[in-house]
Parts: C-alpha cells; structure tokens; sequence
C-alpha cells in the first residue's frame, strides 16, 4: 500500500502476492493457521461515515513510578468509526470506570458530532445487561442524544472485529516494543501521535484492497453547522475522577455515578425543591430508588419513566401521564445525591393543588381484621375487604371506601380526622367524582346445616332437611334474598335485616364432622 501510494521513480511495484511470498521467505510473517475459514465469516460494514461507531477498552499501556519502579497497568478507551475505520476515540485512563469512559465518549461527541449508533460489549461501564438490568451512565448519554445503543452477543469478538484488529495494530506498533511510561500524560501524548498517523498517514487496507486510501480520507464529522441546532447532552455533573493515591482504591462508580466533591457545581445550581430525572424500566419491571423498589411489570420494560420526587411524595410518569405516587422516604441528601448524578429542579407537582377543606382521595390496604390506619388512627372498614386495597374518599363528614378500578361504592364510615389531620395523609390527592353503589345484589355462599337451614346477613333462612349439608348460591340486595337451589327455580325471601354482608365463601367444613346422608 505504501509503494502504491508513494511510488519510486523507475521501480515496478510488485503484486500484493510478490511482496507476501518474499516476506514469508524471509521469515518476516509468521503463518498461522486459521480457526475458521474466510469465506465463513460475514463481512458488514455501514455505506457512510458517523452511522456506526465501535467502541471498547483495551489494556498494555504500562506506567512506572519513576521514584519506587512500581508498575501498573493502564487503559485505552478506543473507538473507531465503521465505514471509515477512522479512530474517533482513543484515551488513556488510569482506570477504565464508567466514569473514564463516558468522560471520552463525552469528548468524541463535541469533537465529531452524534453518531446513529453505538456498539458495545456488555461491560459493566457499557450496560447492566447482566446486572440488576438497569439504565447505566453510558446509555443514558445515548439515549439523551438519540444514539441506538447495540450490544454484542457474550463472548462474539468477531462483532467487534473492527475495534478488535485496531486493537491488535495499537499493541504492535506502539505498545508491545516500547519503554514504560512514567504518566498517564506521556502515554496519552505518544496514543495521540500514533492515532495521528494511524487516521492521516497510513493506507488501511480493509478500506480498498487495490487503492491506497487513509482513514481521514473515507471520514467526515457532522457539520458545525447542524451540531449548533442540537447541541449534545452530557450531564452536567460528569467530570474526572481523582485518581487514588498508589491506585489501591476500588474501582468505584461503576454505574457513572459522580461524588460530592467532583459535582459541587451542580449541588449549588439546586434550589433544594423536589427534583426530576429519567430512568428506563428494566426487564423485569422492578425498578429501585435509593433503596425502595418501584414495580411497574415486565410488560413496562424499556420504556421511559420520568419521576417527580420530593420529601413528601414520589410521582412516577410515562408520557406525561402518571402512573403511580407512593409516599416518600427520600431526605434532603438524597435529593442532593440524585441531583449529583444528573437530576435537575422539578417543575409543578403533576397532583393539582388541594383546596382547603375539599374532598381528597387515599389508597390503603385493609387488614386481615377488616379495619386501616388513617392519621394515626385504626378504623374499621369491613372484614369483607380484608387483604384488599381500597380508595378511601375523605369528605369533612364521611370515609367513603370504593373500588380503585370501578369506583363502586364498597362501605361508608363517619370522619373522625380534622382538616389539618386529612391535609397531613401520606399519599393524599385531590378527590375524582364520587362513588355509586352497585346497582347488582351481592352473591354470597352459604352452606346449610343439618336440619337446613342458612343464615345471611344475620336472618335465617329454612330449605328443608333435603338440602342439608349443601352449599347454595344466594343473591343478597336491600329488600330480598334470593336463594339459588339445584334443579329447581329460585327461592325469593323478603329481607327482615339491615345487617351488612361480612362473608362471601361458606363456612368449611370441620374436621372430623360426619355427613350421613
């Protein structure tokens, strides 16, 4: 390639398989015999310049300390673009955290513009694929900026064959034969002059086969131009983190999380309000907050969820529609810490403001005694309701219980809560159109005793010895009891009670009780 590019005067320049023999002759290529065959392997490549990017990280930059002679090992963050093989990224960490590597992704996309697309391996500081699931730092800079994060099929190098064989010329031709770098600095600073040379100076051969073409000479970045309509979003909190003295430190922030010290900046920009920030929903649907759990179900999975969170209440939204609100267990520091990691000043509450004695609206669980615990106080529900979860309507006179999903009016209890006691309810909201009563009877079972009889609602009904110890369907409204009886028309029983219904399934069967027939 280098002859064909820059051909001597008066010399014939020998085919590609001259020059392959005499070097093998020689003893200059080292023959080694393939795992697979070549035609076995599929070929892509994107038709133009900033559609692809690959990235990855690689290792065998050693530093040495010049005062002990201790030597360690640093990283290469490296990035290489598709169609062009041009080396978009190529920085030298002290530790490849995700931090370090957004930091270089971060500088690569003010440098050249937003790719369509990036592929990744699934290290941790790419993704959390097979972590906990959740979004990492790194796609949250993608999909901020419209970038299709892709991910390799676990242990597929070959999908990354572009980046790889980068790889393989970086450790051959700079740093397998040269000397130990005393900083990070001068190993950066001799990367840079090989990247150089490697992008403007030296014919890739993947490019054309027949025709010497560089790198710089298949690339081209986004126009300034249409950079400035969009510029790109990084987080404000994302900067370099303080390398540990004699690098014994753990290798924190895998996740792209900032500290204190590094982000104070942002913590000023904080009026000390509630706070909003993106997180996507993980495969499984269970999404996690400062130590809480958010389930939302794999069927969620993928999507955008934007929450609103204060000191009081935690608001969870999707498309602008909001889904969820739980009452809050975060405290001022951890709003700060969500602000460090890139939360910004929340705008108005998604709840509309609550008027000053107007009706509001609580959830809660009933208990297995059939009572709930409102402002610090128990009340009883109904023991029908245990273990179910109900809306309470809170009126200045009334608690109306009702179904979350039909709005049927279930039970009625008097207020015993003050306006400031309501106004202090955890998860408390403004209150939707009053509840109706179901038009339809309640079916209750009931199973007959031995002489046949029943009793519902505290009225005893008699069957007949010939249904005793059978179980029978009745239909229970305001006025009558209508009893369900096999093979024959069913019994209409005027209603002499007032008494609510408190049981829906009959009564088991005792132990050791004998049914003579």
């Amino acid at each position: 390639m280098e002859l064909l590019r820059k051909p001597p005067e008066g010399v014939v320049i020998p085919s590609t398989a001259t020059v392959n023999r005499i070097l093998v002759r020689h003893g200059l290529v080292n023959q080694r015999k393939r795992k697979r065959r070549r035609d076995s392997y599929v070929r892509w490549q994107r038709p133009a310049a900033m559609q692809l990017w690959q990235l990855d990280i690689v290792g065998g930059v050693m530093l040495v300390d010049p005062v002990t002679g201790v030597l360690r090992e640093a990283k290469v963050v490296t990035g290489v673009d598709d169609h062009s093989r041009f080396c978009v990224i190529a920085s030298v960490v002290e530790r490849a955290t995700a931090r370090a590597v957004c930091l270089a992704l971060a500088a690569a996309l003010s440098r050249f513009g937003v790719p369509e697309e990036i592929l990744t391996d699934n290290g941790k500081q790419f993704t959390d694929r097979f972590g906990k699931g959740g979004e990492v730092l790194f796609d949250k800079i993608c999909r901020q900026n419209a970038i299709t994060h892709r991910l390799t099929q676990p242990a597929s190098p070959t999908t990354t064959g572009k980046i790889e064989r980068f790889h393989l010329t970086l450790r051959r031709e700079l740093l397998d034969g040269h000397q130990r770098f005393e900083s990070v600095e001068a190993a950066q600073a001799a990367v840079d002059g090989f990247v150089e040379q490697y992008n403007a100076d030296r014919p890739h051969q993947g490019l054309d086969p027949d025709r010497p073409v560089t790198p710089a000479e298949r690339f081209s970045a986004i126009p300034e131009e249409r950079r400035k309509l969009l510029p790109v979003w990084v987080p404000p909190t994302l900067t370099a983190a303080a390398t540990p003295v004699g690098g014994s430190a753990k290798d924190a922030d895998e996740d792209g999380t900032a500290n204190a010290e590094t982000s104070q900046p942002a913590v000023e920009g904080w009026v000390g309000g509630p706070v909003e920030f993106d997180r996507v929903v993980p495969p499984s649907g269970n999404m996690q907050l400062a130590g809480k759990q958010f389930w939302l179900g794999p069927s969620r999975a993928g999507q955008v969820v934007r929450f609103w969170a204060s000191v009081d209440l935690i608001h969870l939204l999707v498309g602008s529609v909001k889904i969820k609100t739980v009452r809050s267990h975060l405290t001022v520091n951890d709003l700060a810490r969500l602000v460090i990691q890139g939360a910004a000043n929340a705008g108005p509450s998604p709840l509309p403001p609550i008027e000053h004695g107007a009706a509001v609206e609580v959830d809660r669980v009933v208990s297995r005694g059939g009572t709930v615990c409102i402002g610090g106080k128990i009340l009883l529900a109904a023991e029908i309701l245990a273990g179910r979860q109900v809306g309470i309507r809170i009126e200045p006179d009334t608690l109306m219980f009702f179904d979350l999903q039909t709005r049927e009016l279930l039970r009625v209890r008097p207020n015993p809560l003050s306006v400031t006691q309501v106004a202090r309810l955890r998860g408390n909201r403004p209150a939707g159109p009053p509840p109706r009563p179901s038009l339809e009877p309640v079916r209750v079972q009931r199973r007959a005793s031995n002489s046949g009889i029943v009793m519902v609602c505290g009225q005893k009904i008699a069957l007949g010895r010939l249904h005793r110890w059978q179980t029978v369907t009745i239909a229970v409204s305001e006025t009558t009891l209508a009893i369900e009886l096999p093979d024959q028309e069913p019994k209409i029983v005027r209603r002499t009670t007032t008494t609510a219904v408190r049981n829906i399934k009959a009564a088991r069967p005792r132990p050791g009780t004998s049914q003579v027939v």
